[in-house]
Formats: structure tokens, sequence, C-alpha cells
């Protein structure tokens, strides 16, 4: 079996020409934007984006306006080669490997902010990040002209600040979420797994353990107050140096819901949560109904 030729763009010329051709010809485009380093759940967005268009984009970008100093912009994980013959092997028509000049040329001073949502979670913690996100997807959306994007829930902040930002806006493009993969102990997959030495792999698969029987206990009445507090010290317990957040928010906005009240019947929900284990900082989150 012949594997699919798979095309590398780095301009955003090149890019909008292949686009022009495609829906001259009346395809559409799906569109996954990533920073590399791909993993399963890199490649299941590329799957659903197949599922909803009938070409696909990926790009790969390591976006150096969501990276505070001190942060791991230097050594975030780079693996070019291997993750073009991940894409190829998915059937992923074109990646897009624009550099930082062609992303933000020289004398650019124009940002995106999508204010309120942004400022939450984490938000508190590294308060550029969604700044930068939402500025990089902005631009990204301008050259890819994707009628669909995909992005994964593991990120589920992100993944409703970009939805608020495409419906302000008024960017023609269907946001879908991607289902979050997991490790067999929970763990969500993410690029930032590979910072984790052994022992901290072995620990690491708490938060989603604390993260379920939060959910759980929620759905059957339980005080949010309680049950954060319960699952803080769960992850704790399991050797995650500091827990920055656990939070019961509404989906749409991310405000938090009330800790001395019972999530509501038919009232959905979120649980996000977010820790250090040793150097690396990890993210997760599940849906939450009573």
């Amino acid at each position: 079996m012949t594997e699919k030729t798979i095309t590398v763009v780095r301009t955003r010329v090149a890019l909008q020409q292949q686009v022009r051709d495609w829906k001259a010809a009346g395809e559409t485009v799906g569109f996954v934007p990533t920073m590399g380093a791909l993993h399963g759940g890199h490649i299941s967005l590329v799957e659903k984006a197949k599922e909803n268009a009938s070409r696909t984009i990926t790009s790969i970008f390591v976006n150096p306006a969501q990276f505070a100093p001190g942060e791991d912009f230097d050594t975030y994980p780079r693996r070019e080669e291997g993750d073009l013959a991940l894409l190829a092997a998915a059937g992923c028509d074109v990646v897009y490997l624009p550099g930082v000049a062609e992303m933000y040329p020289d004398g650019s001073v124009t940002d995106v902010r999508v204010n309120a949502m942004s400022d939450l979670l984490d938000g508190v913690y590294r308060p550029h990040f969604f700044y930068g996100v939402a500025t990089v997807v902005a631009r990204l959306f301008l050259h890819a002209q994707p009628d669909v994007a995909v992005f994964g829930e593991k990120d589920f902040q992100q993944l409703q600040i970009i939805r608020r930002m495409v419906d302000d806006l008024g960017f023609p493009i269907r946001i879908i979420g991607g289902e979050t993969r997991r490790e067999p102990d929970g763990l969500a997959q993410s690029s930032r797994n590979l910072y984790l030495s052994a022992a901290e792999r072995r620990a690491a698969g708490a938060m989603y353990a604390a993260l379920h029987r939060a959910s759980v206990r929620l759905s059957i009445g339980a005080l949010p107050g309680d049950v954060r507090a319960e699952a803080q010290a769960h992850i704790l317990n399991a050797g995650f140096r500091s827990v920055d957040y656990i939070a019961l928010v509404d989906p749409g906005t991310l405000a938090a819901l009330p800790d001395d009240v019972p999530l509501a019947p038919d009232t959905p929900a979120r649980l996000l949560a977010a820790g250090w284990l040793g150097r690396t900082r990890l993210i997760d989150n599940l849906s939450v109904s009573r």
C-alpha cells in the first residue's frame, strides 16, 4: 500500500493558493492547529477534520506569543520529521509550517483579546497565555481559511475561548471539539507528558482518577466545595507538588458554580484541574451532569 504524499507549505501565499484551488473545485477544508510533538490525541483531531471536510490542513507552529519569560518555549519538544510522518500516515493533505516572521511580520502590532474568559482558570496563572492563543489562531484562520476547525477538549478553556472569538468576530468557521485521548491509566495525552520522569509518569494518572471520582460524587448530589477539596487532597497525596485549581464551572461561560449548592438536575457543568508534577504542569477536565 502506497503512503499518501503530503504537501508541506511554509508561506501564507502558497497556502491560500492551495485553498483557493480546492474551493474552486467544490471541496471543503478542515483545519487542525498544533504546536507539533504530535501524539494520538492530535491524530484523532485530524481524523475528525477528515470526517467533516474533503481536505485537511494541519499547522505546526510553536507560538512565542503564548509563552511568558521563563516558560518552556526554548525547550518545547520539536519533532518535525516524525510529525510529518504521522500526518502522512493519517492522510492529512497539507502541513503548514510557517516561521515566526510569517506569522508575525516586522512591525506587527495587532493582537486579539477575548476578555473575561481569558482571565479565569489558567488565565490566573498564565495571564499572557490566551491572548497569545487567540492572536495566533485568528491569524492561522486567515491564512488557512477553513470551513471547519478542530480543537481538543483536553484544552477545554482554550476551546471555549476560540468558540467565543469565532462568534464575536464572525469567522465563517465551524468549531468542533475533539474528545480527549487518554493513556490506560487515564492520563490525558499531551506533548508535555514527555517531560515526566518515570516516577512522575506513574503518579500522573492520579489527576484523572481524582476528577473521575469527583464527577461521580457531583452527579449524586455532593456539595462542590467538599468534592473539590477531596480531589485536591487526592492529587497532592499522589505526589503532585501543587494544585493550581480544581474548578466546577458553567461550560459555556467558564464562570464558577457555587461551592455550597449541589449541582442541579440536568444542569451541564465542567470540572477542570491544573497542577504541577515535578517541573511539568498538567491539566485535565471532565464533563459533569446530575
